[in-house]
């Protein structure tokens, strides 16, 4: 796929309705990763914690257009688009305006929609757009998974993480059946990974077992240098491009290519058929 203004940009959500899982770290470095590829890819950080921002290196007081402006049909795409330092990543960043946004869109016609509509407003010449989805199944991930393609959902490997997949799972089988649809689940991403405890060991095997080839085979290990990382502004990838969080984004980056060709491939298939 070429970044030009005959394709459309491949959109994925990346959801969890549970904080902590290792949702916007995926975001930030599955960008880095893509990016170094020379994909051309653009975050949008629909969280007003605004911390793939922050991961990106975008300080607050440079946060003056907002994807908050988007949502409420205040600014375009390209007005919100801050550059990044890693070359062909770009940001639309976040503050804690977003909050006020749930409440605001309610009364709006097509709430469901803004983001989609947003997209849709002004040619978006990237490869990939990734959404850093709050950790809530509220008003602003809706609009995330409306616009959206795909969903990556990563899934910390811990005792109650298959209670709330099965949860997000309904949600997005409601939104492609009502709202959306084209949604699919790109796939499953496994954080925060220990293969030191048999906790992990197991929800590997539960989660495997019953999703199948929807789990990436590329694991999330626990990493102190992925930590790090957002408190100097900089995605792991370039704080540390050799520590075992990097390499293992760098990984996840190929699988999820590679199921990117292989959907094309059959969609090509398909069309030939037809």
């Amino acid at each position: 796929m070429t970044s030009n203004t005959q394709n459309k940009p491949r959109i994925f959500s990346i959801v969890n309705q549970k904080g902590g899982v290792g949702k916007t770290t995926t975001t930030v470095n599955l960008a880095t990763a893509l990016a170094a590829v020379k994909k051309k890819v653009l975050v949008i950080d629909l969280d007003p914690q605004g911390n793939a921002s922050t991961g990106l290196g975008i300080d607050s007081d440079r946060r003056e257009i907002t994807s908050y402006d988007l949502l409420m049909g205040d600014a375009i795409v390209s007005e919100a688009v801050q550059k990044t330092a890693v070359p062909g990543l770009f940001v639309v960043p976040a503050t804690i305006d977003l909050s006020g946004a749930e409440i605001e869109m309610v009364s709006l016609v097509r709430r469901e929609y803004r983001l989609q509509q947003a997209l849709a407003a002004s040619p978006v010449q990237y490869d990939y757009v990734l959404i850093d989805c709050p950790p809530s199944l509220g008003l602003l991930t809706l609009n995330a998974l409306v616009a959206s393609d795909s969903v990556l959902i990563p899934l910390q490997c811990e005792f109650y993480a298959l209670e709330g997949l099965s949860h997000l799972i309904r949600t997005v089988d409601l939104v492609r059946g009502n709202l959306n649809t084209e949604l699919e689940i790109q796939g499953i991403v496994l954080t925060m990974y220990d293969k030191r405890n048999k906790l992990t060991e197991q929800i590997e095997r539960d989660v495997r077992g019953y999703f199948k080839d929807v789990v990436y085979q590329s694991v999330i290990p626990r990493n102190v240098r992925m930590s790090e990382a957002p408190s100097h502004g900089k995605p792991a990838l370039i704080y540390d491009m050799h520590c075992a969080g990097s390499k293992a984004y760098i990984a996840l980056a190929s699988e999820l290519l590679k199921r990117e060709r292989q959907r094309k491939k059959e969609q090509t298939k398909e069309l030939d058929v037809a």
